[in-house]
């Protein structure tokens, strides 16, 4: 799982973080509660998903369980497949 956590954080840092350092970001942080992605980030990230890893984010699957942390995303992505 390693390999999807790098992938995540990557396009958190590019897309969300920008200049932050990296070690700033553990992978259980929320990205709600931190401020790092807001609603339309959401959306961004969900299309992100579909697009790197070849699958299906349901309407009912938008739930901060499944896409609020690093870890979170990586679980879910590996649920998926």
């Amino acid at each position: 799982m390693s390999e999807i956590i790098l992938k995540i954080r990557s396009f958190i840092f590019e897309n969300f973080l920008f200049e932050a350092d990296e070690e700033g970001l553990v992978n259980d942080d929320s990205f709600l509660e931190k401020g790092i992605i807001d609603s339309t980030g959401v959306l961004e990230l969900v299309e992100w998903l579909e697009d790197s890893f070849d699958i299906v984010v349901d309407d009912e699957e938008l739930i901060p369980e499944n896409l609020d942390s690093v870890n979170q995303l990586a679980a879910f992505i590996a649920g998926k497949a």
